[in-house]
């Protein structure tokens, strides 16, 4: 951190001029980049786009206390240094001397000890912002040592030996290998033990998201997701799990011997994923679900996906209070950023006080949506818990020897959050989320013809959470309780055309897919592609930049659309994978032809009817996956499924959830299920190119699809 700005008035007098060109003499030579911002406001926008400003000098007659109060708002512990004429009167009251701010006269031949405090202040402000862990393992690469144990590399050196190696090295340069260290560094602490720096960076997380305990995760929140089940549900327990949850729960039914009862969430015509309603929770429903459920007990653990995948939030402080189960656990890998902004509030695990004889656990990817590593992830505990055996669940999961980066990364996430700098950053992302969907809205109704929309109410005023009401028509789900969802404003979900909001497929229509090879063609890579709509997180590394060319794209697919140019033209990558077969299509013959087949199977209704009963459970997954274990399986063709045992998880992805689980067995009664992953296949078969990414499901030599089941 390397630049201090200095603020003076243009006509600063001669007095005041010299002593500030002697201190910025110093400043140089001592190798910080000195910067004189034009005014206040430009000084304000420097600190707000430059992460790197370490200082602040400004004369205290021209701006006083009103600009301290203005940079505290945006990061309250930069330094800042106000120089005044000695005949100036400092009447500053003791709450306003909290600010980190330092005071120095105009002297001429003092730059020297001015400098020696200014650079203090400095050092001491990036000893601050720096968290424990990281700082350790700063201090301990900056020391140098020679070691003779793991890793193998030995801080780069051994890549250096080798020609590939030394490419290698170059590419990622010397510090990430000599960060990368063994266990064996007794001043670092113990990840597994939750020792020394490891657990005051555990102790200063909890802190920061408002949990009683914290844990760091580095191999992801699919680990994380199992290392909480396996504490909180032992075997011969009975669970309950959200139907919408990630496969990593899945896993953990079937490495677990329990028994699962299902939340039984909605869906809407776009196929996006809605919410568990209310009823799921009260006891009468629990009750029946209990007595359908051979060997079912009441449960001890029970599991809900928040926020959905398309961003949907529940009220989790009613969830709290109404479900009568010990351990309750969000799965909010996708929002590790709700406490950092007053909108979320009673929306998230960690929200709120501890609730009396209940443990919320909270699992999060802070590396989806905040800046960690990939597999950076964290568990936040509200409540007590024995310690010692969740550490037991902990290590069964965990390596024995962590990457000391990923951990570093988790927690420097974590500090970034701290303070009004980590509140702007949330703020910025909702601002340029909220911008981006008026953008959209602006466009929709400037352009000529048709245009993309947004999924989200006709009015939307300032930063909110915006309610699903039974009474607005704009989110498609029936009979959606009040008070109980929210649609978070940085899950952006743009509609392309097709579909009405009744979820009616119109005559014409341009289905995602094809907007979103667009898109990746033009270096743009969308979260999650619908039949009809597309999914953007403007997480904190969205800038405008980013978001513009976004805008821009969508318009130039709109102008390519509408001349109708060839495939070869629109989507290179496609057609050169395919070349005969797209040879000479146009763009709107794929897209009325894909579109033609969504009508064919009328596939609002199918998904609807798809989700709306689940197969029956014939075995637990545990159960399923020891017969797998034990070669007690078979493959049969996808369109003879009705009747058997299913062996694996079937995971379409789009939405990416499981649509069959291990043990479950598609009757006539849930033959829609079965009806939907035959459409998912035949558009494949029909356009190739746009075949879904089906787990589970094997294709053949012939096109067809084949799936694990159990014999009989």
């Amino acid at each position: 951190m390397k630049t201090i700005l200095i603020l003076t008035s243009n006509d600063a007098p001669q007095f005041k001029v010299e002593p500030i060109q002697e201190l910025h003499a110093v400043m140089a030579e001592a190798g910080y980049d000195v910067v004189y911002p034009d005014s206040k406001c430009d000084a304000l926008k420097l600190i707000e786009q430059n992460p790197r400003v370490a200082a602040v000098l400004f004369d205290w007659d021209d701006f006083g206390l009103a600009l301290c109060s203005e940079i505290s708002n945006l990061n309250e512990k930069l330094p800042l240094f106000g120089f005044a004429n000695q005949n100036t009167v400092l009447d500053v009251s003791l709450t306003e001397l909290r600010l980190n701010l330092n005071f120095f006269e105009y002297h001429l031949d003092q730059s020297e000890d001015i400098f020696v405090t200014i650079d203090q202040g400095i050092r001491a402000y990036v000893d601050d912002i720096v968290p424990p862990f990281t700082k350790a393992l700063f201090k301990y690469v900056e020391s140098n040592k020679y070691t003779f144990c793991t890793p193998g590399h030995l801080g780069g050196s051994a890549f250096l030996k080798s020609p590939v190696g030394s490419v290698f090295y170059d590419f990622y340069g010397p510090n990430v290998f000599k960060a990368d260290v063994s266990v064996s560094m007794p001043e670092l602490g113990s990840l597994l033990d939750h020792s020394g720096p490891h657990r005051e960076a555990e102790e200063y997380i909890a802190k920061v998201f408002n949990a009683t305990n914290s844990y760091i995760v580095t191999n992801g929140t699919s680990t994380a997701n199992k290392i909480v089940g396996m504490f909180a549900a032992p075997a011969g327990s009975t669970i309950m799990v959200d139907r919408n949850c990630h496969k990593s729960l899945t896993h953990l039914m079937m490495m677990s011997n329990v028994t699962p009862i299902y939340f039984r969430p909605t869906r809407n015509a776009y196929g996006i994923l809605g919410g568990i309603p209310k009823s799921e929770f009260t006891r009468e429903v629990i009750e029946e679900k209990i007595a359908e459920t051979p060997n079912a007990t009441w449960p001890t653990y029970a599991v809900v996906t928040n926020s959905t995948y398309d961003g949907l939030l529940y009220n989790t402080e009613w969830i709290k209070k109404t479900l009568d189960v010990k351990h309750m656990h969000f799965d909010s890998a996708w929002v590790p950023y709700t406490n950092f902004h007053p909108m979320y509030q009673g929306k998230y695990g960690m929200s709120g006080e501890t609730v009396p004889g209940k443990v919320v656990y909270e699992t999060q990817s802070t590396h989806k949506l905040l800046a960690a590593f990939s597999q950076a992830s964290m568990i936040h505990i509200k409540g007590q818990v024995d310690h010692e055996t969740f550490n037991e669940s902990f290590m069964m999961h965990t390596s024995t020897s962590p990457q000391y980066g990923i951990v570093a990364s988790t927690e420097v996430a974590a500090a970034m959050m701290k303070g009004n700098a980590g509140r702007r950053l949330i703020e910025n992302s909702v601002e340029r989320a909220l911008n981006f969907r008026k953008e959209i809205k602006k466009l929709r109704t400037e352009t000529k013809g048709w245009f993309f929309d947004v999924w989200q109410p006709d009015t939307i005023d300032g930063p909110d959470c915006w309610p699903l009401k039974p009474t607005d028509g704009w989110h498609g789900f029936k009979n959606i309780d009040a008070d109980h969802m929210y649609l978070d404003p940085i899950k952006v979900t743009v509609l392309t055309p097709g579909m009405s909001k009744q979820g009616t497929l119109e005559d014409t229509g341009i289905p995602a897919s094809i907007v979103s090879k667009y898109l990746d063609d033009h270096g743009i890579v969308v979260e999650k592609t619908g039949p009809y709509n597309l999914l953007f997180l403007f997480s904190i590394g969205i800038d405008k930049s980013k978001s513009l060319k976004l805008l821009r794209t969508l318009t130039e697919f709109k102008r390519g659309y509408d001349l109708n140019l060839k495939v070869k033209v629109m989507l290179p990558s496609l057609y050169n994978e395919h070349p005969s077969f797209y040879e000479d299509m146009r763009i709107q013959d794929l897209a009325q032809g894909i579109h033609k087949l969504m009508r064919k199977f009328n596939l609002p209704e199918m998904m609807y009817h798809a989700f709306e009963v689940l197969p029956q459970q014939e075995m637990t997954p545990h159960q399923a996956f020891q017969r797998v274990l034990k070669d007690q399986t078979e493959e049969v063709y996808v369109e003879e499924l009705v009747g058997q045992v299913n062996a694996n998880m079937i995971l379409p992805y789009p939405p990416g959830v499981p649509l069959v689980l291990p043990g479950e067995v598609i009757t006539e009664d849930s033959v829609a299920v079965l009806d939907f992953l035959l459409m998912l296949i035949e558009v494949g078969k029909h356009y190739p190119g746009f075949d879904t990414d089906i787990h589970g499901a094997y294709k053949q030599d012939d096109g067809r699809y084949k799936v694990k089941v159990i014999k009989r």
